[in-house]
């Protein structure tokens, strides 16, 4: 009766939105058990009512596959209550329990990798060390982090390639992989991320191409299409940031499609997320329709 009366009023909501609704059958199963890839929910995409105490990290799983009907979750270490053995055995439980995977944890607020003060830049690697063990312990591939630092761009990137060197060369010891995410200045330039990549030039240590994060400034954008072509070989993840669509469940600030068919044509085979953004429509509906447009974007590119 609760999953009826849900659904109903999710469709009514959509509806309202003018996003259209797939049946179950309109994008076919078929291509969905072939697919290389493998649809998860980013925790971002409910970040208002997480901080709004509507629920908690604990209940995000249950949720992502009882009201979302994704089987794979990408958390956000800000919702943790903490990282101790008692609290991790709780969450590991619940995804056990409703075969739920854990994918990676984004992992923010550690400090910057990319200081140039040395200790500094030191103390932000052994602050992500904890989060390596807590991706371990839940049986997650990776942990994403941030690429930033103050100074010039030669400056932040022999910074960042040095912490990354270290905390990759930590992880790998646990089979954890850090992917560093575009995800603003210059981690925004799909050049000089690859560059990082190249320079760093460990198996455990990757990307996070995300869909929209290619803001350079305030002023100034990169190429969205170029940066996720050159992040592509670095993947070990991507992220399929939405924020608003039209009449047609599009998303109205770039092709969705072009995009797909850049991850496939790199040969890319993974977990890709859903991590809505916008704010039009509400978390749940902004979650269902990007998870849609995702689905249709895997069957443009089968």
């Amino acid at each position: 009766m609760t999953q009826n009366r849900r659904a109903f009023l999710q469709t009514a909501a959509f509806a309202a939105a003018g996003i259209p609704l797939l049946s179950s059958t309109s994008f076919g199963k078929e291509y969905l058990a072939k697919s290389p890839f493998k649809i998860s929910l980013a925790e971002w995409s409910l970040h208002k009512a997480l901080f709004a105490k509507e629920m908690t990290n604990l209940d995000f799983p249950v949720r992502a596959a009882k009201e979302f009907g994704i089987l794979g979750v990408e958390y956000v270490s800000t919702f943790f209550k903490d990282t101790s053995t008692e609290y991790l055995n709780d969450l590991l439980k619940i995804t056990k329990d409703n075969n739920i995977t854990n994918v990676l944890i984004m992992v923010d607020a550690q400090g910057s990798l990319g200081d140039k003060d040395e200790s500094l830049r030191n103390k932000a690697v052994e602050n992500h060390h904890r989060w390596v063990e807590a991706a371990k312990f839940l049986g997650c591939h990776s942990i994403r982090v941030n690429a930033a630092g103050r100074g010039t761009e030669a400056e932040v990137a022999d910074a960042v390639v040095e912490s990354l060197t270290s905390l990759s060369t930590f992880a790998s010891k646990l089979k954890i992989n850090v992917v560093v995410e575009n995800h603003g200045g210059y981690s925004s330039n799909g050049k000089w991320l690859s560059g990082i990549m190249k320079r760093v030039n460990l198996k455990n240590c990757g990307t996070l191409p995300d869909f929209g994060n290619f803001r350079l400034s305030p002023t100034e954008e990169y190429d969205r299409y170029l940066g996720i072509a050159e992040l592509m070989p670095y993947a070990k993840g991507v992220s399929a940031k939405s924020n608003d669509f039209d009449a047609e469940g599009n998303e109205v600030k770039f092709d969705f499609y072009r995009i797909m068919k850049i991850v496939k044509d790199s040969g890319y085979k993974g977990w890709i997320d859903v991590e809505y953004e916008g704010t039009r429509l509400s978390e749940p509906e902004g979650i269902m329709a990007t998870k849609q447009l995702l689905q249709k974007a895997f069957a443009s590119v089968a």
